[in-house]
């Protein structure tokens, strides 16, 4: 394998290696595995947003654990942080007994929320990933409240266990469970493909009409639900920003009717979309914020934060044996108080902004790019048909096709993207929030490339069918 320019060049006997575990991973692993298909790369050492490959290639990883590594990987004061505990002789398996090490997590984390839910708060520490605390908090308000039926969005994804993956909206992944009757499922504001046709402020306003609608209509067939669960910006759904205007809509409608809101900020959180918690954007207060992923410092951690008022569980009423985990806390307290100290909040608007306007440039000039959307340091590229047929409403029909030659291509080049949204068509980047000027040029540098060799490439291939 050729290296790209500025790459290490594979001893044989690594590159060897590295062959050997993939062929290894396919035979033995669950054909649920799914990174590993489109990112053929066995990691061996990686430092921020560098990491090699048992080849010896290095890569800029715009995947960043799927949100996980806020600093990136290894930063110096996460390494620390576990130093630290594994030489103290500290515990590292309490199950949720304190510890200094949490009560310095809890500190260091309710500084950082808003202030209504940090003085009103209560926390409640969950299995290790963020369908954990999805789940908890769920079931969190249907035991507060009495309720079972729960609103949730369009385009949604929340995890993969029980009632997350009912409130998630991608039927594919939902086709094999047996659909939850309790979910009601309401538009979320989409403005590329608006389902009423108009995007912007007014797709956003008719789609809280339609929610209030609905909850008020005594023939709309809808029970008081339990809570709404949203995103305040959609991740894999196609990194999706709904207009603050509708966030605040959402919370009053829920606050009107005695429905608790639930944020889940598990990709959102800790200064990823430009402000610590996405929801802050908005100035919203949620009823319960779902935490999971960067909060841990790149090891698994996940809670729940939520007014006392639903504090109504007894005592073992909802537990896990991994939520004690004093390693991620650990870290997780180095984490939280690094991007609060450095404002790297500011730092992913600033960079991202910046990025974004590079992007809608190269939109310009390339009409297989749809749209180009985001907020902070999580950005969402959408590849389109440009041969096709526009609808009705003027978008394009996605290119799923496209979109796998452009992760590939970019793959080639040292650059590890995601691919997310209806059909998996979206491009989406999700860099450290310690990403240099350099590094950001460079991402967007081969990520053009990517996507101009992707568009030469399919141009000379035959069409393999519609998305639908």
């Amino acid at each position: 394998m050729s290296s790209a320019p500025g790459q290490l060049a594979a001893p044989a006997d690594d590159f060897g290696a590295g062959e050997a575990i993939l062929r290894r991973q396919s035979q033995r692993e669950s054909a649920a595995r799914a990174y590993a298909r489109s990112l053929p790369v066995v990691p061996v050492r990686a430092r921020g947003m560098t990491v090699e490959g048992a080849d010896g290639r290095r890569y800029l990883d715009c995947l960043s654990g799927a949100g996980t590594l806020a600093l990136g990987h290894n930063h110096p004061v996460v390494l620390e942080a576990v130093r630290q505990v594994l030489d103290s002789g500290a515990p590292l398996h309490v199950l949720d007994m304190a510890t200094p090490l949490k009560d310095a997590f809890t500190t260091a984390l309710f500084e950082t929320l808003p202030r209504e839910l940090a003085e009103h708060g209560r926390i409640q520490f969950c299995g290790p990933a963020g369908t954990d605390a999805v789940e908890a908090a769920i079931k969190l308000a249907r035991t507060a409240t009495g309720r079972g039926g729960l609103l949730a969005f369009s385009g949604a994804y929340h995890g993969m266990t029980s009632a997350a993956l009912a409130a998630t909206g991608d039927t594919a992944v939902r086709a094999s469970v047996d659909a939850d009757a309790r979910i009601t499922r309401l538009p979320y504001p989409y403005d590329y493909r608006c389902p009423f046709g108009t995007g912007g402020e007014r797709g956003a306003e008719l789609s809280a009409r339609w929610t209030a609608h609905l909850l008020d209509d005594p023939k709309g067939g809808v029970q008081p639900p339990a809570a709404m669960l949203l995103e305040p910006v959609q991740g894999e759904g196609g990194v999706i920003p709904p207009p603050d205007s509708w966030m605040r809509r959402m919370r009053e409608i829920t606050a009107a009717r005695d429905i608790p809101l639930i944020a889940d900020e598990v990709q959102t959180g800790v200064g990823r979309t430009g402000t610590f918690w996405a929801v802050e954007r908005s100035g919203i207060v949620p009823d319960v914020m779902v935490l999971s992923k960067a909060i841990g410092g790149s090891l698994p951690l996940a809670v729940i934060v939520y007014r006392e008022e639903l504090d109504v569980w007894r005592p073992g009423a909802h537990a896990g044996t991994f939520r004690g985990n004093q390693l991620a806390m650990a870290a997780g307290t180095a984490t939280l108080r690094y991007v609060r100290e450095n404002a790297l909040h500011v730092r992913a608007e600033t960079v991202g902004t910046r990025m974004l306007c590079r992007l809608r440039g190269l939109a310009a000039h390339h009409a297989c790019v749809g749209d180009v959307r985001g907020r902070g340091l999580m950005i969402g590229v959408e590849l389109v048909d440009a041969e096709a047929e526009p609808d009705e409403f003027g978008a394009l029909p996605a290119a799923p096709h496209l979109a796998a030659r452009v992760q590939q291509e970019a793959l080639r080049r040292g650059l590890i993207i995601e691919l997310g949204g209806r059909h998996g068509s979206v491009v989406r980047l999700l860099p450290p929030l310690t990403i240099t000027d350099e590094q950001a040029q460079a991402v967007l540098d081969r990520l053009a490339e990517a996507i101009e060799a992707a568009a030469v490439a399919t141009a000379h291939t035959p069409a393999r069918g519609g998305t639908g």
